[in-house]
Parts: structure tokens; sequence; C-alpha cells
């Protein structure tokens, strides 16, 4: 009598499931994660080849270990550098040790600073 009654007995429905509500909460976090922790990564990183790739003869770099030094030549071929980091003290550095370039500003030239004063001097007559 109780094993008729056991089967007789219906499931309830649980085996039908909806199966996008189930990944949609899954999905949702996926998304987070990217547009908070993935993507963010990504622009850093690429900024960074960037920089690294910047590197030119005359820079100032920084490398991982502390190291602040004057770019003298780059070898392209081989992704180094030879950085001068004391009066005749130079070294030879991975282009990917580097943390940080500083690009060195060039002066302005004779003719340049000469017709800023003109065009400066030209203002103040005006008034």
């Amino acid at each position: 009598m109780f094993i008729l009654d056991a089967n007789a007995q219906s499931t309830g429905g649980g085996g039908g499931g909806d199966i996008f509500g189930a990944l949609a909460p899954l999905l949702f976090i996926f998304v987070i994660f990217y547009f908070l922790l993935i993507r963010p990564q990504q622009k850093k990183q690429k900024a960074h080849q960037a920089m690294l790739a910047s590197a030119k003869k005359g820079d100032t770099v920084y490398t991982g270990g502390g190291i602040r030094g004057r770019v003298l030549k780059v070898h392209e071929e081989k992704g180094e550098l030879d950085v001068e980091i004391a009066d005749g003290v130079r070294i030879r550095v991975l282009r990917s040790s580097l943390l940080s370039v500083e690009v060195k500003e060039e002066p302005a030239s004779k003719s340049d600073s000469q017709s800023d004063s003109k065009a400066d001097a030209s203002e103040g007559s005006d008034s």
C-alpha cells in the first residue's frame, strides 16, 4: 500500500527549469568583472607598452630595480638600452624592465624664442 502511494505522487516541476534564469546571475557577474577588472588592466598594459616603445636616446628612464639613468643608445633588435647611470658608468638594460620613461624636452630654438619675444613686444605696443 505504501509503494503504490509513493509511485502515484508527482515530482512537482523541478525538472524543467529555465536555463536563462540560472545563467543570468553568472552572466551579470562576468560583465561586472569585465568592466571593473579586465578592461582597465588591458588599458593600463597598452599604455605601458606604448611608453616602453617610446624610449629613445636622451630620455631619462627608471628601471624596476630603482636605477635612474639617461638613455645613450637603443638596440631595437635585442630590445635593450644602453643607459648611463653616472659619469662614465654605463649599463645595458632590457626595455621590458623599465618602469617609467621621462621624455627629454627639447629646448626651443633661437628663432622660435625671438619670434615669441617680437610677438610679445607688438602686443604691448598696441595697447
